[in-house]
């Protein structure tokens, strides 16, 4: 078995904490994960792992190994790199994790057109709101939209994320239009449930004073498309990031309210982990995002000074 082969395998059974996590990234049967380790650790005359029934667990000799793995790993794919690029060709796989929402709406166009410039790209998309562990689930990069707190990742800015609060003309007909933030408590209101306060929603009024508001959810989901569509049908009223309301607002279907007050403003990253070697792949793609989405974001067009609230 070559070398690297074994070190490979070694590496993805730590990133998957399994035998067969491993296996299923590698695109190889258990039995053949289980031999390379065995052949590895035959090899050095050492135990990389404790196992138990249940867990795989590095030894501190597995522990001392992985770190050189890694290095290694990386100093034979940068001196990959730096042939296919004196040629001008990014080539490899690239495994994103991004919220379902953004990615369909917005992340998906950006990776067809970088797939003109670069065709022998490859992409292996996690579509899903939970936040990803990049390291332990073997994720290049990941789009968050949220504070960001991971000191031990590397985070460029994308986008800012500006919050809308709309409902549908249908519902505004029926129950009124709330003239204050505090009067959204007695309306039917759409939750996002993985807000870290999901019916509590913050702002600063006309008069800059900041404040709270606890709301009924009707609906709470933890996806924004399922809560503008409840939103559309008359269900209630909505707070959510333009870059999932604005196709409704231009086309009428939902209407802007309170538009004197201040929402919340998130920003969109793209976030990697630190390594010694950065890929060429994660690199030009980072940067790609990065000015894509420039300066004012398309899907703001609808927020226009005058026609819906400034950001927080």
């Amino acid at each position: 078995m070559d070398r690297l082969e074994e070190m490979r395998t070694f590496v993805k059974v730590v990133e998957s904490g399994s035998i067969t996590g491993a296996a299923e990234r590698l695109g190889i049967a258990k039995s053949a994960v289980s031999r390379r380790l065995a052949d590895l650790e035959g090899r050095l005359s050492v135990q990389l792992f404790r196992r138990t029934t249940r867990t795989l667990s590095l030894t501190d000799t597995g522990a001392s190994f992985h770190e050189r793995c890694l290095r290694i790993l990386a100093d034979v794919e940068e001196a990959e790199l730096a042939v296919s690029q004196a040629h001008g060709t990014l080539r490899g796989r690239l495994r994103v994790a991004v919220p379902l929402s953004f990615g369909l709406r917005h992340l998906g166009p950006a990776i067809d057109a970088f797939l003109r410039d670069h065709p022998e790209v490859e992409f292996d998309l996690d579509l899903n709101d939970r936040q990803v562990d990049l390291l332990a689930e073997g994720f290049d990069l990941a789009v968050r939209i949220a504070e960001l707190r991971d000191s031990t990742l590397i985070a460029r800015r994308l986008a800012p994320v500006r919050m809308v609060v709309c409902a549908s003309p249908g519902y505004l007909a029926r129950h009124g239009t709330p003239g204050t933030a505090a009067a959204l408590a007695d309306h039917a209101c759409l939750v996002y449930s993985n807000a870290p306060t999901p019916g509590l929603w913050e702002y600063v009024d006309p008069a800059g004073r900041p404040g709270r508001v606890q709301v009924r959810a009707r609906i709470q989901a933890n996806n924004g498309d399922c809560l503008r569509e409840a939103a559309e049908d008359g269900h209630g009223i909505v707070r959510g990031p333009s870059f999932i309301l604005h196709q409704a607002i231009e086309a009428g279907r939902l209407r802007p309210i309170l538009r004197d007050h201040r929402w919340p403003t998130l920003h969109a990253h793209a976030v990697y982990p630190r390594t010694r070697h950065l890929s060429q792949r994660v690199r030009a793609f980072v940067d790609f995002l990065v000015e894509r989405f420039a300066g004012v974001p398309y899907w703001d067009r609808c927020l226009e000074e005058g026609k819906t609230p400034p950001t927080l």
